[in-house]
């Protein structure tokens, strides 16, 4: 029963093999590792008792080698009464009557039988030399072989291409890098069995194959230590404090191989558990333990790839007919599903929503509330408004406070189209994120013109939305409505500004009448223009420019300057003004401000967001659906071909898999 289970995981590697996919299912298996010098060729012929492995120099191994030993009766060898060989039976045939028991079988050539072991070796150098070439370099595609034999423990090894540090001939340069990616990939498998290879005459510490083990097991409790070449260690040395794993400990052990140790003297007592038997019969208990321990494992793993497989085939769906009919309500099919996901995305209704990030609709939330809430309610009404320029506003116009408001007004503009922008790019999002099912990697080409023309219909409708917004912030700007409720009155600000500038003292003397006194803001009336000019020269508004501008005042009329600008110290009824004008913007902008944030994202909504989502299956099937385009636009893509061939081999192979385990 033991060894049956080890027949099972081999069937279950054939039925992947034949696929020529990545092996979705980690079967327990014992993976054969070292350096190119530590003798793991020697090892694996040893165990099999037969030589049968490429030989020379450089990478011998340059493909995965999957061996299969399979255990088989002797059969009886009936008596030969027959004449003797006439000397004209081909090789084979004689092979085959010599050695009837052993055989060996490659899952490339089905059906053919190697009784010559030496063509056996021919035929793994020939099949890597088709897939590999003849340039030393290495392939994952792995060469499978089965030994039938009397003399073998039924066992499954995986050999690998040894470790080299230096490339010969002409091999890739970065072939260090490569073989060192194939042993990882096949080792870091919890259900690899690690047979570390390593030569007894150098240093442990630095063997490549314990090396490299370590670092997916560091424990070592997947690891078994195979030592090679004792015989060649220096007199008066031994393995004795390896073995013991005071050197590098291994759960598993280390086996020494080599026929000297019945008679040496410091393994006499340990010979049982020395030599390629011992190891043989070791790995066989250690594999037959590891496929029980795993086989539920394995049984769940299947069951979940073929419902993982055949759920991509039903994704993919079956090629299209020629039919017409077949094509125009597939199309039509495609146009309704993903308008509906569309919408749903918008609306957080779908059902692929992220758990770790926000997406669709909640995205456009994001830029409404706190993208273009934030930045309009950061910007600073009074930014790049000098006391000055609101000084020379006052002399130009009577109405300084509508002037400097409507400019400031003017600067909304720019971040409200900014969030248009922002939207439309949060709906390409989502349509590039639809765009990426199964369904359009399948028919490139309608891929293609759905993108064409969603993104056209998007934006041609940023168009409007933009006019609109443009049309709100004019609408604000081309009528200050200083009676609105949440506006602060002239008086009062007025009253605020005179505050701050005459805050009231502790005791007030009684103005006339009795009332307390307090200073007023009160603008005394105009001087003449007589009195204007008998002002001292650094008074005033034009006293302040010119005195500052002049050294002495002109005797004769000159022309004004080019640019006659307000400057100088400004005198306390200037500075009341301006700041009373300051706080009046301040005011207004805020209520600007609260309107913008509100009304701006209602617009994006109505004229971009809205629109797309009720005509843009409208326009879907406008453009696309037109039956004489129908076969350009569902012409399937080569990768979804050959992925459908993928999956349909995967799920034969998956079913077979789950028949040989079920019957166990």
């Amino acid at each position: 029963m033991d060894e049956q289970l080890i027949k099972t995981v081999n069937k279950l590697q054939d039925a992947f093999a034949t696929v020529g996919v990545q092996n979705p299912v980690d079967l327990p298996q014992i993976v054969v590792i070292g350096s190119q010098s530590s003798g793991k060729s020697s090892v694996l012929e040893n165990i099999v008792g037969r030589d049968f492995l490429p030989r020379g120099t450089g990478i011998v191994t340059r493909r995965p080698l999957v061996l299969q030993l399979i255990n088989r009766p002797a059969s009886e060898k009936p008596k030969d009464n027959a004449k003797k060989d006439d000397g004209k039976k081909d090789d084979s045939k004689r092979d085959s009557e010599e050695n009837p028991d052993e055989w060996g079988e490659f899952l490339h050539l089905p059906g053919k039988k190697f009784y010559n072991f030496d063509e056996i070796r021919e035929e793994i150098v020939h099949d890597t030399e088709v897939k590999t070439g003849k340039n030393l370099g290495i392939s994952p595609l792995p060469i499978n072989l089965r030994v039938f034999s009397p003399r073998v423990l039924t066992l499954t090894l995986v050999d690998l291409p040894g470790l080299t540090k230096v490339p010969v001939g002409d091999q890739p340069r970065d072939i260090e890098r490569q073989i060192r990616e194939m042993i990882t990939k096949y080792i870091t498998k919890p259900n690899a069995i690690i047979l570390a290879v390593t030569a007894a005459n150098t240093d442990l510490a630095n063997s490549d194959g314990l090396k490299l083990a370590r670092e997916v097991d560091p424990d070592g409790t997947r690891t078994i230590g195979v030592l090679t070449k004792v015989d060649l260690m220096d007199k008066g040395t031994d393995v004795i404090d390896i073995l013991a794993g005071r050197v590098i400990p291994l759960r598993l052990g280390y086996v020494p191989v080599r026929d000297f140790f019945e008679s040496h003297p410091s393994y006499q007592s340990k010979a049982q558990y020395c030599g390629t038997p011992f190891l043989a019969r070791k790995l066989n208990m250690l594999l037959m333990h590891h496929i029980k321990i795993t086989l539920p494992e394995i049984k769940a793993k299947i069951a979940a790839a073929l419902a993982k497989y055949q759920n991509e085939l039903e994704q993919l769906g079956d090629p299209l007919s020629d039919a017409a009919g077949q094509a125009a309500n597939t199309t039509l099919s495609i146009i309704t599903e993903f308008c509906n996901d569309f919408r749903g995305a918008l609306e957080g209704q779908s059902t692929d929503l992220s758990t770790y990030e926000l997406s669709g609709g909640a995205r456009i939330s994001f830029v409404f509330h706190e993208l273009y809430s934030n930045g309009v309610k950061a910007i600073d009404p009074l930014e790049h408004v000098k006391d000055s320029d609101i000084r020379t506003i006052l002399y130009n116009s009577s109405g300084a406070f509508e002037v400097i408001v409507k400019q400031q007004i003017k600067r909304l503009e720019e971040p409200s189209l900014k969030c248009v922008s922002m939207t439309y790019d949060e709906l390409v999002r989502i349509v590039n994120q639809l765009l990426a099912k199964p369904s359009f990697k399948r028919f490139p080409q309608l891929r293609e013109q759905f993108n064409t023309v969603v993104l056209t219909f998007l934006k041609n409708a940023t168009l409007p939305t933009n006019k609109l917004v443009q049309d709100l912030v004019a609408m604000e700007q081309c009528y200050v409505n200083t009676a609105h409720p949440d506006f602060i009155s002239g008086q009062r600000a007025i009253t605020i500004v005179n505050d701050r500038m005459h805050p009231p003292k502790p005791a007030q003397q009684n103005g006339p009448g009795g009332a307390p006194g307090r200073p007023s803001l009160s603008i005394p009336p105009e001087r003449s223009l007589d009195e204007e000019m008998n002002l001292p020269k650094d008074s005033g508004f034009f006293g302040s420019f010119w005195g500052k501008n002049s050294k002495k005042r002109p005797t004769v009329m000159d022309a004004p300057p080019s640019v006659l600008k307000a400057s100088g110290t400004l005198s306390e009824r200037e500075q009341q003004e301006t700041e009373v004008i300051k706080l009046l913007i301040q005011s207004y902008f805020n209520i600007v401000k609260r309107t913008a944030i509100d009304m701006i994202p209602k617009a994006i909504m109505l004229k971009l967001v809205s629109y797309a989502k009720e005509g843009l299956q409208r326009e879907l099937l406008k453009e696309l659906y037109n039956p004489e385009a129908l076969a350009d636009l569902l012409k399937e893509s080569e990768s979804t071909v050959a992925r459908r061939n993928e999956c349909k081999k995967m799920i034969e192979a998956l079913k077979r898999a789950d028949a040989i385990v079920s019957s166990v």
